[in-house]
């Protein structure tokens, strides 16, 4: 079960240690249900390891863990049912048609049906959703690149799962297809109320994806916020820029939001060209990587705002 207050993942003081060395040092999160958490983080730091402790594939040396109301080292499969797990790649047989898979696959989850959610997922709706109407019947040796990645996110969510991990979900996607696949992420969190924790190392799509972020450096949390939270917590400043009667202005100000209503009242229609910048999600993840690297003290938001 979910707990009352809709909490999905409950990570406190998480730690890993292999040997004499520590990957993961007291994380501590929380996600909610139908929340989109995306994780972020230099190669090494201990987002894949955090991921395998929740998805209940690797056992931690420390801390206590809640996924959907369980210990994930001793999820049931009854609990496992309600998970889903997107892959960097999967391996299956080439000869297999897109249909034939995924419905072999979906007879495993149906067992696991209930009042609430009807498992699983009806083929060719998934097929749909998806975007593989056209491919259906291909076999998979003959899917493009970024065929092959909508049918690696069809195999993670075709137990519908209340709870999905993606791990680089989006790599070898073209333009399109990754705006179909943000389409999609945004769908299943906004109508199934699904949670989605993923990995990614593209800042852009983490910025349009995520209601939350947490950035992970040297196995420690040096962020949790959504993407203009952070940008606040680093920068404090926004530039406005606008014009009147065709020429331009521009300010600096803590209090971006107070400081627009006051141009509207008084320049009211003549505002044109109208634009607010925040350090960017970038130019703020940098600035909390590279802090943690130099070893400075990087507090999370909430640390910074309590």
């Amino acid at each position: 079960m979910t707990s009352s207050n809709g909490v999905v993942l409950d990570v406190q003081r998480l730690r890993m240690r292999y040997d004499e060395s520590d990957v993961l040092h007291d994380v501590t999160f929380q996600a909610k249900r139908g929340e989109v958490l995306v994780m972020l983080g230099p190669n090494g730091t201990g987002k894949t390891t955090t991921i395998e402790i929740l998805e209940g594939f690797r056992r931690r040396s420390a801390g206590q863990v809640g996924v959907l109301g369980t210990d994930p080292e001793h999820g049931d499969e009854q609990w496992r049912a309600r998970i889903g797990v997107v892959l960097q790649s999967w391996r299956d047989h080439a000869k297999w048609r897109v249909r034939e898979l995924l419905a072999h696959l979906g007879g495993y989850y149906r067992p696991y049906a209930t009042a609430g959610v009807q498992r699983p997922w009806d083929t060719d709706q998934l097929i749909e959703l998806v975007g593989l109407t056209d491919h259906a019947d291909a076999k998979i040796a003959t899917l493009s690149g970024g065929q092959r990645r909508r049918l690696d996110v069809a195999i993670g969510v075709v137990g519908r799962p209340e709870l999905l991990f993606m791990d680089e979900p989006t790599a070898g996607f073209d333009p399109a297809a990754r705006r179909d696949f943000h389409d999609l992420v945004h769908r299943l969190a906004d109508l199934e109320d699904t949670t989605v924790l993923l990995t990614t190392h593209d800042l852009d799509e983490a910025e349009k994806l995520a209601d939350r972020i947490l950035i992970l450096a040297g196995g420690r949390v040096i962020a949790d916020g959504s993407p203009d939270e952070l940008a606040r917590s680093v920068a404090g400043e926004s530039q406005v820029s606008w014009t009147v009667d065709g020429q331009r202005f521009v300010h600096t100000t803590t209090e971006a939001t107070k400081y627009v209503h006051e141009l509207f009242k008084q320049h009211g229609e003549g505002i044109g060209d109208l634009d607010v910048r925040r350090a960017s999600l970038e130019d703020t993840y940098m600035t909390l990587v590279r802090r943690a690297d130099a070893g400075e003290a990087v507090h999370t938001l909430a640390e910074v705002t309590r």
